[in-house]
């Protein structure tokens, strides 16, 4: 008698856990407990069901002892369990980027290194650099800009536009900058002082910024840094 009480439980009493068909044959069924399942064999004896005990606590991830006459379960360590992923998950955010927003952003990386590049190499070797001319890069960077807002699809979408939007603005303050120098003559310096523009405190930013998003893009995760802000 004790190894019948030791084998089989009456699953229907058990804190409202529930069974649900896997297979065709009776005997064998998916046992569901608190996100948790596990195969488990039925059995029937006149119109009650049975299942083996040690069985469902094992799928329950909680613990059995037999204490004379008792029978122990505790399935306590089950429920923290699924607690704790919840907790987790409602307090994770959604990191993961979506497969447009990442192509978009590229391009728009691409773009802005091709107007900081330019700008840098006629800077350097003293070439003559117009407004018009740099407007150019200007504006299909922005044309850039405005497609990566657009493909948007997520909160980590969004939180990495931000730092993609902040380095399009440093990369804008940077040109003006430049330009302003190239006005007033004072640009000739970067041409006289090899190394001073990529020493500039505002292109080791953008340098250094444009690293860590191109890392951040590869991973398809949003993450943060300093140096985008």
């Amino acid at each position: 008698m004790h190894k019948m009480v030791e084998s089989f439980l009456i699953l229907g009493v058990l804190l409202g856990c529930y069974v649900s068909s896997a297979q065709m044959a009776e005997e064998f069924r998916t046992l569901v407990i608190n996100d948790q399942s596990g195969k488990v064999a039925l059995f029937k004896v006149g119109n009650k069901t049975y299942v083996d005990v040690k069985r469902l606590a094992q799928i329950a991830r909680g613990s059995i002892s037999f204490e004379g006459n008792r029978i122990v379960l505790d399935l306590s360590c089950s429920t923290d369990i699924t607690t704790a992923k919840k907790s987790d998950a409602e307090q994770r955010p959604d990191t993961q980027l979506s497969r447009e927003f990442i192509k978009a952003a590229i391009e728009e990386i691409s773009l802005m290194r091709e107007w900081a590049s330019a700008l840098a190499d006629v800077i350097q070797n003293g070439y003559p650099v117009t407004e018009s001319w740099i407007a150019s890069y200007q504006a299909r960077a922005q044309t850039g800009l405005q497609a990566t807002s657009a493909a948007i699809s997520t909160d980590a979408d969004r939180n990495a536009f931000q730092l993609l939007n902040s380095e399009h603005g440093t990369v804008q303050e940077w040109s003006s900058k430049l330009l302003e120098e190239r006005k007033s003559m004072r640009a000739a310096n970067y041409a006289l002082s090899p190394g001073s523009l990529q020493n500039d405190p505002v292109s080791k930013k953008i340098v250094s910024c444009a690293h860590f998003l191109g890392q951040m893009l590869a991973s398809s995760s949003f993450q943060d840094d300093p140096s985008c802000h």
